[in-house]
């Protein structure tokens, strides 16, 4: 990806042929959401990040582009529980194909982690992670297996600590 700079105060970000674009991620949370992808810079995908952009919906935003990458309902349905509001962009041949808001489904599966330590979740070969979402704002998801409400402080700890981020 090529990067053009066209004065002093602006740098243009070259667009991408095939892939994703997630924008209008809440300010400070693309990091987030790239840990959720799995994405760490190691596998070789290439990857535009841009941090507290202006925006003119909003004061700020982040925008991930993913090249050769189109993300699949799951993908889609986690970044919806960091970010409700985000726009997510499919790029076939450097024209956006698809557009749509992020929707927070009823139901959320195979993330985050429960919170709870004695969740069944949590065992060695745990049934897949489910949730179901009572509230989107603010966001408040119960685990189906033993009833612990989380919220999106907790969410975000549960992938720090999954990660390997925090104790």
């Amino acid at each position: 990806m090529s990067e053009k700079t066209t004065d002093k105060s602006e740098l243009k970000v070259s667009k991408i042929k095939n892939g994703t674009v997630i924008d209008h991620i809440a300010a400070g949370t693309a990091l987030l959401v790239l840990e959720m992808l799995g994405i760490t810079g190691r596998e070789g995908t290439k990857v535009t990040l841009s941090l507290n952009v202006q925006s003119k919906k909003k004061t700020k935003k982040d925008i991930v582009k993913v090249e050769n990458r189109i993300l699949d309902k799951k993908e889609i349905n986690q970044i919806s529980l960091i970010s409700p509001r985000a726009t997510i962009n499919e790029i076939k041949n450097f024209t956006v194909v698809n557009k749509f808001k992020v929707e927070l489904p009823e139901e959320v599966h195979g993330f985050p982690k429960c919170i709870n330590p004695k969740c069944i979740t949590n065992a060695r070969e745990p049934p897949k992670h489910s949730y179901f979402v009572k509230s989107s704002d603010p966001l408040k998801i119960r685990c189906k297996y033993c009833n612990t409400n989380m919220n999106k402080q907790d969410i975000v700890k549960m992938l720090l600590k999954y990660q390997g981020l925090t104790k």
